[in-house]
């Protein structure tokens, strides 16, 4: 099974309509959602939910009010204002302290500063995972709980249960919409992957962010292949990052002009191959081939 995974500097570049775009081209793949700060596949996918699992990606603390007596211990050592005098009271105070698990942090500092062990430290639910069904084959996505963290950990999760899930149902590509930037969710994205598609904008910011994820992808070996979306609202730009690109050893495979089909294709969820046959869909195949040719 090989793998492609196509990720971007920055987020609103169009990558998860060519990763829809390519899973409807693909003929034997299951796709993974790795973008899960703010998942958007499901959108045009329309993912049927065969499963549902929780995802524990840390630990919170919890006072126990029966234990508690009102010291204040836990509060003073807080760091991330966390903890309050607003519980239920017991038999020896009429309030006890009470964590706020948005607030906490996970830190542990007010489990071992207790001095009577009234404060508990499990795992935490920071989110839900997927396994579900699509019109272009199976897919696992995820839901991150509000204002919860360890994004890097969940891409982790869904890319191994994806990749399981493939060998079972034995498809021989697995197609990955990561996440943008160049962080832990990121690293979580690509490591380990055959293949890493960079998509990418004509403007400054763009520039910029291309040689940072690019050079993510070149301290890990992965070959990595780049495509500009909105090509033409900047030639001049758009020229100037496939020189660039080509000076590094990679290789640009598309340039794609600015079209309103992505955004109309997103509103009737559809793909932008199965909303147009026009030239952006000719221009994805022309991409899609040489992303096969690639993975060999």
């Amino acid at each position: 099974m090989k793998e492609l995974v196509i990720i971007s500097g920055k987020g609103g570049t169009g990558k998860t309509s060519i990763v829809a775009a390519f899973a409807a081209l693909a003929k034997n793949a299951v796709m993974a959602d790795c973008d899960v700060d703010a998942a958007d596949l499901h959108l045009v996918l329309e993912p049927k939910v065969m499963q549902t699992s929780d995802f524990t990606g840390g630990k919170k603390a919890s006072v126990i009010a029966e234990k508690c007596i009102g010291c204040g211990k836990c509060q003073d050592m807080c760091r991330f204002n966390a903890i309050h005098l607003n519980g239920l009271g017991n038999d020896v105070v009429e309030k006890t302290y009470t964590v706020d698990p948005v607030s906490c942090e996970g830190c542990k500092v007010c489990v071992e500063f207790c001095p009577v062990d009234a404060i508990e430290f499990k795992d935490a639910v920071n989110g839900q995972w997927f396994i579900s069904k699509t019109r272009f084959g199976p897919m696992v996505h995820a839901r991150l709980g509000i204002a919860e963290e360890n994004s890097g950990k969940l891409v982790t999760v869904i890319r191994k249960e994806a990749k399981k899930l493939a060998q079972q149902k034995k498809k021989d590509l697995l197609i990955v919409d990561g996440s943008p930037g160049i962080g832990c969710p990121v690293i979580a994205s690509i490591t380990g992957a055959n293949l890493v598609l960079i998509v990418t904008e004509p403007t400054l910011s763009g520039i910029h962010d291309l040689q940072r994820v690019a050079q993510l992808t070149a301290n890990f070996g992965i070959e990595t292949l780049v495509c500009v979306n909105k090509a033409d609202i900047n030639p001049e730009i758009t020229d100037r990052i496939c020189d660039n690109t080509r000076k590094h050893g990679l290789k640009v495979i598309g340039r794609i002009p600015y079209d309103e089909a992505f955004t109309k294709a997103q509103i009737m969820k559809a793909t932008l191959v199965e909303y147009t046959g026009g030239d952006i869909t000719e221009r994805i195949k022309a991409m899609w081939r040489e992303v096969t040719s690639a993975l060999g």
